[in-house]
């Protein structure tokens, strides 16, 4: 279901509502004026368009941990890789005892028991971010089913309903769920088929998702403190993405390095026992455990053992802060790659999975058997994406150049957490007055619709699947999102990234199917400059990977180094967008970048 919110002005003592898709607009109010129609003009307004850059972000305190590499034909290579630390309960028990391991082994005290806890498998688990919308809650994902808002639609083209089928416990977007050849409306026995089994559709994945790489985890030796220390430990450390660690050297044991691929099925674990008290069932056919796909990596035993199992009972496990001086955390990164492939993974739920076993005594201690138990650690405190990218262009640098000197550029790079646009409104073209917006303000102007709107360049830009599905405009001064976007709740059941499709920024398509242009709604935003004398402040503009994240992180220029506050969520995709900027040669002046203003005399 898709909910848009309305927009409101109030200019006079009357309140007006206008539909602004129409050219002609009915006010309603009191019967004074209950007959009267606005003819509707429109205008276009100047916009001046800056080329802007990035050197590094904060990236510490991101949602998502990117890991790959692509190469765009326009932006260059990209490459990203993981740094995480690892959270603990402060004074874990093994077994059933706290007691200290050196103490346990060999011990002649008749108060220690010998657990033996020991290591046998260790999990490293990031799960991938997958799209599971289901507005009718019918069973079928919404990008799967034949019709999102209605539970009786029927996505397999069988005799029953999605719905039906659901509640039936089979597969909606199967015709056969057990697949025995008998269609499930003729069916009798489907017991084969296990409902509880789902299917995923995961997103965030860039590139080809078959490709092969080589995945290297291993222990980072460089402390990551929590307080920065040019503060005197008064305020958090903010870590940037440009620094590497495994260049620097700051790695020690390797607890894995092979040749992968992605897996995006579901992960399903048989319980391990066949139950006796069942003879018809064999529970070791049967699923005990099922998680949504993602990367799961064995990880070396041994380091578990002796960086954690080995610890029991001393300072190191007291709290995490403690342990992460021992155990510092883990590189994750990736090369090799058979062809392109970058990752957007769900780091805040990431885990490591220990499965240990021990000793297990009776009260006359006296051993009974051994015990197997999982323990599971989180991913957590600092979390940093290296974010390495080839050098710009000779023609990107002079044009950040060009901007820094306050000349407005012919085109606009966007990409990701590198390259962004500053746009300027009601300038005039000496970019020195803004008497533009003065003689605005004198008018009877009841602005009823304000578009920004941005062409893709035609010449540069790079194949469609590279082009960004999404930009975002943000106030360029404070890296706060305008209030068009912050009043559009409108929802969209297709993914986080379509939602708020009233404030706009989706990549548009023209007659031939082509990528075409990006359209913003700044109408209030223009109302408040131009009737409430509000602030004309600059425009950013950013990729977003996610348009329902206005929040900014902090952002280091890359000429002047200045820090300055950027979008997060443009951080988080590696593609991006060439635009037509203010001042275009003289073929693309019909596609420069401009302000369309309809308004009505009131």
């Amino acid at each position: 279901m898709k909910i848009y919110s309305h927009n409101f002005f109030i200019y006079s003592l009357v309140s007006l509502f206008f539909l602004s898709c129409s050219q002609d607009f009915y006010p309603i109010g009191d019967g004074l004026v209950s007959d009267l129609t606005l003819e509707t003009d429109l205008t276009n307004i100047p916009a001046f368009t800056f080329q802007e850059s990035v050197d590094q972000v904060q990236s510490n305190y991101q949602t998502h941990a990117q890991l790959g590499l692509i190469n765009h034909p326009v932006f260059g290579r990209a490459e990203a890789s993981i740094v995480t630390q690892i959270n603990i309960v402060p004074n874990p028990v093994f077994g059933n005892l706290r007691q200290p391991f050196e103490e346990e082994e060999g011990s002649t005290d008749a108060n220690l028991i010998p657990e033996n806890e020991t290591v046998k498998e260790v999990y490293l688990e990031i799960p991938f971010f997958s799209n599971t919308d289901d507005a009718d809650n019918d069973g079928v994902i919404d990008s799967l089913d034949a019709d999102p808002n209605n539970p009786d639609s029927n996505s397999d083209n069988d005799d029953l309903t999605d719905i039906v089928e659901f509640q039936l416990g089979l597969n909606p977007l199967s015709s056969d769920s057990d697949g025995d050849g008998v269609l499930d409306h003729d069916d009798d026995e489907n017991d084969s088929y296990q409902a509880e089994n789902l299917e995923y559709q995961i997103d965030s994945i860039y590139g080809n998702r078959n490709a092969s790489f080589n995945l290297q985890v291993l222990e980072l030796t460089y402390y990551l403190n929590n307080l920065d220390s040019s503060t005197n430990f008064e305020s958090a450390q903010i870590y940037y993405s440009k620094r590497d660690y495994f260049d620097e050297g700051y790695v020690g044991s390797t607890l894995f390095n092979e040749t992968i691929s992605l897996n995006f099925d579901e992960i399903r674990f048989n319980y391990s026992k066949d139950d006796p008290e069942t003879s018809d069932i064999d529970e070791t056919t049967q699923v005990e455990t099922r998680l949504s796909p993602r990367l799961r990596i064995p990880l070396d035993s041994n380091f578990f053992q002796e960086k954690f199992f080995d610890l029991e009972g001393s300072d190191a496990l007291s709290d995490t802060e403690a342990f992460n001086k021992v155990m510092r955390g883990f590189v994750i990164r990736a090369d090799n790659f058979s062809d392109d492939l970058y990752m957007l993974l769900d780091i805040q739920n990431g885990e490591i999975k220990i499965k240990y076993e021990f000793d297990d005594y009776n009260t006359q201690t006296t051993l009974i058997d051994k015990v197997e138990r999982e323990l599971t650690l989180s991913l957590g405190g600092n979390q940093i994406n290296t974010l390495k990218n080839s050098a710009f262009e000779e023609a990107i640098e002079q044009r950040i150049v060009s901007s820094k000197n306050s000349e407005p550029t012919d085109k606009l790079y966007i990409q990701s957490s590198r390259l962004h646009g500053k746009i300027r409104l009601f300038e005039d073209e000496n970019l020195d007055t803004n008497s533009l917006l003065e003689d605005l303000r004198t008018k009877n102007w009841l602005i009823n619709e304000a578009n920004l709107i941005f062409y893709i360049d035609p010449e540069l830009n790079s194949p469609e699947s590279l082009i960004a599905k999404r930009l975002y405009l943000f106030n360029y001064e404070s890296g706060n999102p305008i209030v068009d976007y912050t009043i559009d709740g409108s929802v969209s059941t297709f993914g986080t990234n379509s939602s708020k499709e009233n404030f706009g920024g989706i990549l548009e398509f023209d007659e031939n199917n082509k990528p075409y242009r990006y359209k913003f709604n700044l109408t209030n935003h223009i109302s408040n400059v131009i009737r409430k004398d509000s602030t004309n402040y600059d425009l950013g503009l950013v990729v977003t990977a996610n348009i329902e994240n206005p929040f900014a992180i902090k952002a280091q220029n890359d000429l002047s180094l200045e820090i300055f506050n950027y979008p997060a969520a443009a951080t988080l995709n590696p593609f991006g967008a060439v635009l037509i900027g203010s001042h275009p040669n003289s073929s693309q002046q019909d596609k420069k970048v401009k302000l369309e203003l309809r308004y009505s005399l009131y």
